[in-house]
């Protein structure tokens, strides 16, 4: 098969699957805005950090625009080989500005695998979180799938497009709380804006507590990626 074609048949495969978070009734909506910064420090060993901004579009059945959090996160990644990486990360969460839901320490390890082929990177992630809230602690598990490859050929230059696509699943534990599941449908359209700027605009349909009472969020992403 061309691999043009399957390009086309997953980029409309994500999509649709997306977009079915219209289709759904008592759904909240969010946006969430990030700007990163990436740095090499060598062929081993990168970092990066994180300025994530949440607000709510849709809520209650009313459209409105209210500050939800911020986050600041950070990850040290070191690379095993050429498909294998491992990293650490902590992540500040602040609610408190904005309503009476508690702050959130989260410390992640994180395993990515990666592989390509004529154009197309295929991407596997395994995350172990432990979320620190005030009165209790989250136990996350999280594994994604990501599918990234460029919409003019197979390499991606400057002012080129790209796709991004990724379906992840959760599983939340914790000692006061029942054991949750949850998925996680994405897909984006970035630009290599320039040689160390990209661009990101795309949605993401969250199923959160599905084995319990499922909630339904349809979240629109934009993002500034920045390598120095």
């Amino acid at each position: 098969m061309n691999i043009r074609y399957i390009k086309k048949l997953v980029f409309i495969a994500i999509i649709l699957s997306s977009f079915y978070g219209f289709s759904q009734r008592n759904f909240e909506s969010l946006g969430e805005s990030a700007f990163l910064v990436n740095h090499k420090f060598s062929e081993k060993y990168a970092v990066n950090f994180a300025l994530e901004s949440r607000y709510f579009l849709y809520q209650n059945n009313t459209f409105k625009l209210k500050q939800r959090q911020v986050d600041l996160a950070h990850f040290s990644t070191l690379n095993l080989n050429y498909t294998t990486s491992i990293s650490l990360g902590i992540e500040y969460r602040n609610r408190e500005l904005f309503n009476n839901i508690g702050n959130e320490l989260r410390i992640t390890q994180q395993f990515n695998y990666a592989t390509q082929k004529q154009g197309m990177r295929f991407g596997h992630r395994i995350r172990s979180e432990q979320r620190y809230f005030k009165t209790h602690t989250v136990f996350r598990q999280r594994y994604r799938f990501t599918i990234d490859f460029p919409l003019n050929g197979e390499k991606l230059d400057v002012g080129e497009a790209y796709f991004v696509g990724s379906l992840e699943g959760l599983l939340y534990l914790s000692k006061v709380l029942k054991p949750e599941l949850g998925q996680r449908t994405t897909t984006q359209i970035g630009w290599q804006f320039t040689e160390n700027l990209k661009l990101q605009l795309g949605l993401e349909y969250r199923l959160e507590a599905v084995n319990i009472e499922t909630e339904k969020n349809l979240f629109i992403l934009t993002s500034a990626i920045l390598k120095i």
